[in-house]
């Protein structure tokens, strides 16, 4: 792989259009690299047609972005590196909770992905692992994590009392520890904030149903726009985050910008996301969650992280990824 001269030209920065969480970060960051670097072009697949071939592109990946099923992905990706030269970020690495049927075929999308890419970069170094231990991809891969800039949420009028998991629901997202936890710590309530995944409602009214025999009432929000949600988890007594595989967590990230301090699983990633933005996790052992719940939720103001500036917001990952495409950084 080779990267343009320090003299060259940002590549053209691919955006995918709709709500999926790659796809809105993808375009926040392009709209920060056209900030600091006027005239960067952006363009959307629609228009990949009229772009003159052997341009340079930059894309953000994950299978389910780029087509119907890996296969077809794969595909499209390819098609794309066989006429421009392209710089990817891929997101969503494959891993066990994908499954027997899933995994393999993923870990095919991928390789073939950094295989037809000349540069690759993840948001985390655990990501970058686990490319690596997925047999997917051992060269040279660039680290830019996600960026969090300080959206401190409204002071709420009460609390609801109740734990809060924010983001997708899809099975591994952390909602079965939660609710595990809740019902150890006596706690009663549990929000979902957000919405079920893409192929998920059946699996998110199962979760409801379990809950409700276990004595939890579940308040499922759907989706909020950022004003709505900023309110709605504002009140949420205890945010946590339990996921039982993650690749990078824009839900991590969302909770710490609105200011709350999550109670977070040990795990590879939220170790580095605490050690990136020391005071803004509180991490515990999975066996530690139901009590580290209970005592969060007796002390209000340890939800809460008073941490700014925030380390590593928007702009430097838009730094970082100009200075990524220009070569002097790896």
């Amino acid at each position: 792989m080779s990267l343009p001269n320090a003299d060259a030209a940002p590549p053209v920065l691919l955006v995918h259009p709709g709500p999926h969480g790659v796809a809105v970060y993808a375009r926040d960051i392009a709209a920060e690299v056209v900030r600091l670097h006027p005239g960067t072009r952006i363009v959307t697949p629609d228009a990949l047609a009229a772009l003159a071939a052997g341009t340079p592109v930059h894309a953000h990946v994950t299978d389910r972005l780029w087509g119907a099923s890996p296969e077809e992905a794969t595909r499209t990706v390819a098609a794309l590196a066989s006429r421009h030269p392209l710089t990817v970020t891929l997101h969503d690495v494959p891993q066990v909770s994908d499954g027997e049927r899933n995994r393999p075929r993923r870990r095919a999308f991928y390789r073939a992905v950094t295989e037809a890419a000349r540069a690759v970069a993840v948001n985390s170094a655990h990501e970058r692992e686990l490319l690596r231990e997925e047999d997917v991809w051992d060269g040279a891969v660039a680290v830019v994590p996600l960026p969090v800039d300080e959206e401190p949420a409204p002071a709420p009028a009460s609390s609801d009392g109740a734990i809060g998991v924010l983001g997708y629901f899809y099975p591994g997202k952390g909602h079965d520890e939660a609710l595990a936890a809740a019902v150890a710590a006596g706690i009663p309530r549990l929000a979902v904030l957000g919405r079920a995944s893409e192929g998920h409602a059946a699996d998110l009214e199962s979760f409801v149903r379990r809950a409700d025999a276990a004595g939890v009432a579940v308040e499922v929000t759907g989706w909020l726009d950022g004003a709505d949600m900023a309110a709605r988890v504002s009140r949420v007594a205890v945010p946590v985050i339990a996921h039982r595989h993650v690749s990078a967590s824009g839900s991590l990230t969302s909770w710490i910008g609105w200011g709350r301090r999550p109670v977070a699983v040990r795990n590879r990633y939220v170790d580095e996301m605490a050690s990136l933005r020391p005071g803004t996790l509180t991490v515990v052992e999975p066996e530690a969650l139901a009590g580290a719940i209970a005592h969060a939720r007796a002390d209000a103001s340890s939800t809460w992280h008073g941490v700014a500036p925030l380390p590593f917001g928007r702009a430097d990952a838009a730094r970082a990824y100009l200075r990524w495409w220009g070569g002097r950084a790896s």
